[in-house]
């Protein structure tokens, strides 16, 4: 069965047969689905090579860990969102290439040469700190990029995030509902752009509600369990200290109640935790844990369609924000102080 027999069989030409199988949309939608139709009834398969080259593209989608410092395979949020987005992306058609950045640290070779080594469609990136020059050279360049958690500008670029001033207004808010009136933030590193927009929420969130903002009670950490153990011991050495923490992470959270355990308190008796992300841990947590959703699935998808509109030309590059919830678990207690 060839490309050939499709068309004699749907009564149409081997150029629309190849527009339907590549994703075209120059085409009626009778004509599609009749093609399609005869496609599934005979189980046709269209060669790899043969396709990759009358369309001048291989349907590959580079994946990048962008960062010095950055998520890996196993980070408990990114996973979720990239399973998400393999999921939708192979829908479309597409597979996908993982790439290492340990050799552009030391090298002159950079993102957007592979990517065209490889002939890659486009690229997700995954936001991380320390950001190379690389990541800017392949954002501003004619690639499709979508950006997680990170702002890209590319003129074939777009991001999409949580609403992360949005979701600080929430913790607040539900904070003060709930009595608490000295609440602390643990955010991420002092020059990461998700941190900080967080605690610009935080901050905002405080003020309009009549709340002093202290500096003492904003620490920092890097998202992981053991820097909010450090940032919560710290805050427990203030007096008075905070009866209300809220981490930009859920593994932050977990170090932060273990620093309030360690020191004979309770949470959320004496010292309530909300943490960010919604990752399985915080079903299991003892207690469990109070956190920011962030839509995982979700932002996946999304990342998929935008990605693919971009690669097709059929939007023009975007950036999107999810919403966030707040999930309310054991140990956010409410107490009027």
């Amino acid at each position: 069965m060839t490309i050939k027999d499709i068309a004699r069989m749907a009564g149409v030409s081997r150029a629309t047969v190849s527009k339907i199988l590549n994703n075209y949309t120059d085409v009626s939608e009778k004509t599609r689905r009749k093609v399609l139709q005869i496609v599934e009834e005979t189980g046709y398969q269209p060669a790899f090579s043969a396709q990759t080259l009358s369309a001048k593209r291989t349907n590959l989608i580079g994946v990048i860990y962008a960062g010095n410092i950055n998520a890996d395979l196993t980070h408990p949020f990114f996973v979720e969102v990239v399973n998400a987005f393999k999921k939708q992306i192979g829908e479309l058609g597409y597979d996908l290439l993982f790439f290492s950045n340990e050799k552009f640290r030391n090298s002159q070779e950079n993102y957007l040469a592979r990517c065209q080594y490889f002939r890659l469609d486009g690229c997700i990136i995954i936001n991380g700190m320390d950001i190379e020059t690389a990541i800017t050279e392949l954002d501003q360049s004619d690639l499709p990029c979508i950006g997680v958690d990170i702002q890209l500008t590319g003129k074939k670029s777009g991001f999409i995030m949580t609403d992360n001033r949005k979701a600080s207004a929430i913790v607040v808010e539900h904070f003060y509902l709930a009595g608490y009136r000295s609440i602390a933030y643990i955010s991420g590193q002092r020059d990461c752009d998700i941190g900080n927009a967080r605690k610009e929420g935080y901050i905002q969130a405080l003020n309009q509600f009549g709340i002093s903002v202290r500096e003492e009670w904003i620490q920092y950490g890097d998202y992981r369990e053991q820097s909010g153990y450090e940032a919560m011991k710290h805050l427990l050495k203030q007096r008075p200290y905070p009866r209300a923490v809220y981490t930009a992470s859920d593994l932050m959270a977990f170090g932060a109640i273990r620093a309030i355990k360690e020191a004979g308190l309770s949470v959320p008796d004496d010292v309530a935790v909300i943490g960010f992300d919604d990752i399985h841990a915080c079903q299991y947590s003892d207690p469990t844990l109070t956190t920011i959703r962030q839509n995982k699935e979700k932002i996946g998808k999304l990342a998929a369609f935008m990605l693919f509109d971009l690669i097709k030309n059929q939007v023009q590059s975007s950036n999107v924000m999810v919403e966030p919830e707040l999930v309310i678990r054991q140990s956010c207690g409410g107490r009027v102080e």
